[in-house]
């Protein structure tokens, strides 16, 4: 395995993952189904939809923009992770988005960042975001953080998550994404990669306000469960959007992006596709699923036909994105 194409198949991962489920991020499965049929490329944003209208084939949204500013924020500060630069940089992202005026941030992350744009302090702005925002853009801090030492991880996820997600459960599931990102970056056992992403969920568990969300961790088990035991992938798929859900909290969106890639074996393009049919917060889903699933193949396992869509159509270098941030992997 070589570490730059690990971190560029992570990146790419959640960039075509978060393009494929544009088109269909928010709607029910049935709507999914019933506007589509089935998504097997890259698509526009329908007409009328309330956040992907008007959005190219193969653009990204919020997801992978988010986790840029991260990455962003890391490299400029030269691989130290300081909350106030995290929300400086994705403050500059909703200004050029005019983000906090259309549909473009989650709950969380909006009232977080008017807060700090108003003037509160990043230390109190997150003490009420648990909802997924933070899950979606952590990738970064995988490809950062060696899976050697958790507790660093750990606390690198916690200083991201600081402005707009300071809470338990949402701390824990960006534990739980950036240690299957950082375990998948260096092992061929898929197994490893959910075993350390649910390590670093207890530990994440024991960071920032308690919320009375159900457990990440039950809800992965639950949906790992659900893969075993269902015998066609539509079967696997029904269960996970009725049962443990795609929502944007994070009990939901995790364990499902974490089932998906069980159920795609690791690869990054049948999972994001996967994602992309699901209905719910499926750009999200794809994003969280298409990095890990990236990060375990390496870019060199993604047809140049995806790496070539969201990187022309979004004016992207993620390669070099990824080299920057392993300059300062410890």
């Amino acid at each position: 395995m070589s570490l730059i194409d690990q971190a560029y198949g992570t990146l790419l991962g959640v960039a075509i993952g978060d393009a494929l489920g544009m088109p269909s991020e928010l709607w029910p499965r049935q709507k999914v189904k019933r506007h589509f049929g089935e998504i097997t490329d890259f698509m526009p944003g329908p007409d009328g939809h309330f956040v992907a209208e008007g959005m190219e084939a193969g653009e990204i949204t919020d997801d992978t923009n988010q986790a840029l500013k991260i990455a962003e924020a890391v490299i400029q500060s030269e691989g130290e992770i300081e909350a106030r630069k995290i929300a400086d940089n994705l403050l500059e992202w909703v200004k050029e988005n005019n983000a906090l005026e259309n549909n473009q941030l989650g709950p969380s992350s909006r009232r977080a960042l008017q807060k700090i744009k108003d003037g509160e302090p990043v230390e109190e702005t997150g003490k009420f975001g648990n909802t997924n925002g933070a899950a979606m853009r952590i990738s970064p801090i995988g490809i950062l953080k060696s899976e050697k030492d958790f507790e660093s991880l750990v606390d690198a996820v916690e200083e991201v998550c600081l402005p707009t997600h300071h809470t338990d459960v949402a701390i824990a599931g960006a534990s739980g994404v950036a240690a299957a990102i950082s375990t998948a970056m260096t092992s061929d056992s898929l197994d490893r990669v959910f075993n350390n992403a649910i390590k670093a969920m207890r530990m994440g568990y024991r960071r920032g306000r308690g919320v009375f969300d159900p457990s990440v961790i039950e809800r992965t088990y639950l949906a790992f469960q659900i893969i075993e035991d269902s015998s066609l992938q539509e079967e696997a798929l029904e269960k996970l959007y009725n049962v443990v859900g795609a929502g944007v909290s994070v009990p939901e969106s995790v364990p499902t992006s974490l089932a998906i890639v069980k159920l795609a074996q690791g690869d990054p393009i049948e999972a994001a596709f996967i994602a992309a049919n699901l209905g719910g917060d499926c750009d999200t889903i794809g994003a969280i699923a298409g990095g890990i699933a990236g990060a375990y193949t390496g870019a060199r396992e993604i047809p140049d036909y995806y790496k070539n869509k969201v990187e022309e159509v979004n004016d992207l270098n993620l390669k070099e994105v990824a080299g920057e941030l392993l300059q300062h992997r410890k």
